[in-house]
């Protein structure tokens, strides 16, 4: 239970993150172009949460993680950008790329903690 809620945590922490700076970026950048201000700045932030909050017994505990933070990111996506600010245009290339980074770096890196670096 204790791995699930570090997991749910860790996801919401990681969705909340982006969204914010989401916002920030609402203000400074035109609009067609806030993911690709926000998702470098995510993913160093990701990368950090894997490194120093996560710690998973074996690889396919990473797959897990990386299932649980995209459905997490494409259900609150919905929630509060679609549905709350009527964005209907919301899915562009970029959130699609966020979605495959989102599943992508938990199981890459959990790939590199078991695979390379035991080796």
């Amino acid at each position: 239970m204790k791995v699930f809620l570090n997991t749910v945590f860790w996801g919401f922490v990681l969705w909340l993150v982006g969204y914010v700076l989401g916002i920030v970026f609402f203000a400074i950048v035109p609009k067609e172009q806030i993911g690709y201000f926000v998702m470098p700045l995510g993913m160093v932030f990701t990368l950090w949460v894997l490194w120093k909050k996560i710690e998973r017994e074996e690889l396919m505990c990473y797959f897990g993680l990386g299932v649980i933070w995209t459905i997490m990111a494409v259900v609150l996506d919905y929630l509060f950008n679609v549905k709350l600010f009527n964005l209907a245009d919301y899915y562009k290339p970029d959130v699609y790329l966020y979605y495959v980074l989102t599943f992508v770096l938990p199981v890459a890196f959990g790939w590199y903690r078991f695979k390379v670096k035991k080796a």
